[in-house]
């Protein structure tokens, strides 16, 4: 088996560069979902990876936000090395992006959301001590110090974001022959099972909207959603 070794440096990168645009630089939306998975994909030259597990995921996040000292779920993580594995797994498989992929993907690695929220608790205590040090050298007038304190609380961000990124596009590429040796109505299982999933994201994103006519829209974004992607299965078959 050949590990793009390239490929999972650049996830590594796209990574740590979103989780330090979430938190410090910014703060444009590059690390929502979509964002941050699509341009995954095209940087791991999978863009239908990238697309399609970053707007299920951004569905599924779309409620969430980072208010004060309340922090969510990492979306950003989640999207970033979900893509990087199904763009891998396409890599090390051959067999291009497909439905059975993704859904993989999002099975054994939308948990990640979970693991970034402890990642973020562990360093938000260092950029709080960091930012305490940098207000008393500013303070004291000693301005290029400051400045420098600030830029070293980003860089842990960076590196272990980047990092663990790295690690789910490392982990595709032993994943891929393992998806090959599926049982063919597992693989078709798992190809309805998106779908499914990003019906119930659409459903989710509706309600959280708080809408008087929230499960009317809940159900229309299922439905909708649910119907393109049937659509666009069909379309790649013919």
């Amino acid at each position: 088996m050949n590990v793009g070794w390239t490929l999972v440096a650049l996830a590594g990168v796209w990574g740590g560069l979103v989780a330090v645009e979430r938190k410090a630089f910014l703060q444009a939306m590059f690390s929502r979902p979509l964002v941050a998975a699509t341009a995954m994909g095209l940087l791991l030259n999978d863009v239908p990876s990238g697309l399609f597990i970053g707007m299920l995921l951004e569905l599924f996040h779309l409620g969430t936000a980072n208010l004060g000292a309340s922090l969510p779920d990492n979306d950003t993580l989640s999207a970033t090395g979900t893509s990087a594995a199904a763009a891998t797994m396409a890599v090390a498989t051959g067999a291009g992006s497909t439905p059975a992929l993704w859904s993989l993907s999002i099975l054994l690695f939308v948990g990640l959301a979970r693991v970034g929220l402890l990642v973020d608790r562990v360093l938000e205590r260092y950029s709080a001590r960091l930012a305490r040090k940098a207000l008393a050298s500013a303070e004291a007038g000693q301005l290029t110090r400051a400045m420098r304190q600030n830029l070293w609380g980003m860089w842990p961000h960076f590196a272990l974001f980047g990092m663990i990124t790295a690690a789910c596009a490392l982990a595709g590429f032993f994943l891929g022959p393992l998806l090959e040796r599926l049982p063919l109505p597992v693989l078709r299982g798992l190809a309805w099972a998106y779908p499914a999933m990003a019906s119930v994201a659409a459903s989710i994103a509706a309600r959280g909207s708080h809408a008087r006519r929230a499960p009317m829209y809940a159900g229309l974004g299922a439905g909708a959603v649910t119907l393109a992607v049937l659509l666009f299965t069909l379309k790649e078959r013919l």
